[in-house]
């Protein structure tokens, strides 16, 4: 059972974030139809001033192709960016910790994760990257893979808003409209309310400092090679150590988990990211990030309804979105809450529920609906491990990614793919009266529906063989440290959350190899682009299409009935693609455990 302090969190967060979607969705609109605003007038000769260093002819549109060229081009320069950046940060500057230079395997995962919006990290941050290299290359690309799945959904509303049009768009302009007047004020106002709670925002190197208690553990004693000295059985031989001293990181945090939640990126500087609490010192900060993952997907849906004339379009979109949203956030909620049988049954107290791997600072309620937003959303950031979840718990999240990341999903990825599924939906209807099926006054042909089926199947089609590679191969099977169906689940949970561009991770298996740098790396970015390249074709195609006249035997797409189809079409997708996997391992892990 949820308690009274759940429904109040879930209700009071739902109230404040439609409050503020509808005049951010506005704002939006107006800045990327390049209507006056009092932002434009303030940074317009900035724009300018980037246009004419680019070179770029602001006037110019470009056909769906050009458009996805250049974002392909601009993500590829942002990935080999962050690549070179780690590969020599122990000779750039900002670095005083002298971290080494970050291998090259390690480095290709990380620099496709940060271009596409992933944010999967295999390392601990605290110990392996510089400051120049969390600055320069991994905050920067927060904004830019941000401002990417942002400008491609405009595309496609545009797609949908246009009629008998070449063009959707010039992608550097709405590149730097997107940034300048949206991420940056709305991160740097978030920046400074952060460090206002207790994030730390510095240059300093890391301090050691004199614990007020004796810290006692036991260390592995090393032979006269270095390597840990072994027993006649092959365990390793420790002897107890102590230390009343701890190191504490340091680095500029709030810059960059101000565009790391707003911009649905989720990696952390620090290890435990959004546990930490250097990143998330208090329930209010707690509150705020959870609000800002979901502020610009769900304000895209309000411009989305501006932008094509009709904001029932984008109310309906929102309200599947929401409805979706709620009853996953009951149900992780409702299982955390539970508790551990097998713990009962040994004594333990469980009337507080599943406090396993969960910050006393936020607790079940803060972490369940923490963990359902980040993986609806594609942020990835973790205030709880959702490895020390119940199996339905971590179910959740599993689940929420496999959907899509549709339900609110990233900025920008969400909506261009739940409107992928409204295309999908539409028809299926058609099918179902015999009916050339149409969406917002675009019929939906041939061409259509075989861009959406692409940008549909290319997802399950990563997870599910990445998924059946790593458990038949030894280098996969070598770092599962759980076996069973918990192992299977963190590996499936590691492809589902690279391919779909999510970041989180269960966090038990060893991922940071060869193997899994390599795999996940090419999960990532087939997955990121293995979509936008059809839904930006899907745009050409609709822009180039007459607007057909509404009839009596047009379907209507704002009301309850196509609110219900869109989220059985979600569903369903879902479901069907990945029932067998959930099986062999969530599933039968929960049945085993209340056995």
């Amino acid at each position: 059972m949820m308690t009274t302090h759940a429904w109040l969190l879930l209700g009071l967060y739902l109230l404040i974030l439609l409050l503020l979607a509808k005049p951010l969705g506005v704002y939006m609109a107006n800045v990327m139809e390049g209507k006056s605003s009092w932002a434009r007038r303030l940074g317009g000769p900035i724009e300018n001033l980037i246009y004419r260093l680019c070179g770029v002819k602001k006037d110019e549109e470009m056909g769906w192709l050009p458009y996805t060229l250049a974002i392909l081009l601009f993500n590829l320069l942002g990935a080999l960016t962050v690549y070179c950046l780690q590969r020599l940060q122990l000779w750039l500057p900002l670095n005083p910790q002298a971290l080494a230079n970050i291998s090259a395997d390690s480095s290709f995962n990380t620099a496709i994760s940060f271009a596409t919006n992933t944010n999967w990290q295999g390392y601990s941050g605290e110990s392996t990257m510089s400051y120049l290299t969390q600055m320069l290359g991994l905050a920067v690309q927060n904004f830019f893979s941000a401002a990417t799945g942002i400008v491609v959904v405009i595309a496609l509303i545009r797609g949908f808003a246009r009629h008998t049009a070449k063009t959707i768009g010039n992608a550097w302009v709405d590149l730097t409209r997107i940034t300048l007047y949206v991420l940056l004020p709305i991160s740097l106002v978030y920046a400074v309310f952060l460090v206002g709670q207790g994030v730390i925002q510095n240059f300093d190197a890391y301090k050691d400092v004199t614990t007020l208690e004796v810290t006692k553990y036991d260390n592995p004693k090393n032979g006269p090679d270095g390597q840990p000295l072994k027993d006649d059985k092959g365990v390793v031989i420790t002897e107890s150590a102590e230390t009343q001293t701890q190191t504490l990181p340091m680095g500029p945090v709030a810059s960059q988990e101000a565009i790391k939640m707003l911009g649905t990126n989720g990696g952390g500087i620090f290890n435990a990211n959004s546990a930490h609490p250097y990143e998330n010192p208090t329930p209010l900060a707690n509150f705020i990030q959870m609000l800002s993952i979901f502020l610009i997907p769900a304000a895209l849906c309000i411009a989305f309804g501006r932008m094509v004339g009709d904001m029932r379009q984008g109310w309906a979109v929102l309200i599947a979105m929401t409805l979706m949203f709620v009853v996953m956030a009951i149900t992780a909620m409702h299982f955390e809450q539970q508790g551990n049988p097998l713990l009962g049954q040994l004594g333990v107290d469980m009337s507080a529920g599943n406090m396993e791997g969960k910050e006393a600072r936020f607790g079940i309620s803060e972490s369940g609906l923490f963990a359902t937003i980040t993986t609806l959303a594609s942020c990835g950031a973790v205030n709880a491990m959702h490895d020390s979840f119940t199996p339905m718990g971590g179910f959740v999240p599993l689940w929420n990614m496999m959907l899509g990341e549709v339900v609110f999903g990233g900025v920008g990825t969400g909506l261009y793919g739940m409107l992928v599924f409204a295309i999908m939906a539409v028809f299926i209807a058609g099918l179902m009266i015999g009916r050339t099926p149409e969406y917002l006054g675009k019929k939906i042909e041939a061409y259509d529906m075989k861009m959406v089926s692409i940008a549909i199947l290319v997802t399950p089609l990563l997870v599910l063989a990445g998924t059946a590679i790593a458990v038949m191969a030894a280098d996969g099977r070598a770092t599962i440290y759980n076996p069973g169906a918990h192992g299977f689940s963190e590996v499936l949970y590691a492809f589902t959350s690279a391919a779909n561009n999510n970041g989180s991770a269960f966090a038990g298996l060893g991922a940071n190899t060869p193997f899994y740098n390599v795999m996940l790396g090419i999960a990532m970015w087939f997955g990121r682009f293995g979509v936008i390249v059809p839904v930006l074709a899907i745009a050409g195609s609709l822009a180039a299409k007459k607007r057909i006249a509404v009839t009596a035997g047009t379907m209507p797409t704002h009301g309850p009935l196509f609110v219900m189809l869109l989220i059985g079409t979600v569903v369903l997708i879902g479901a069907l693609n990945y029932v067998p996997a959930l099986a062999l391992g969530p599933v039968v892990e929960h049945l085993m455990l209340w056995k």
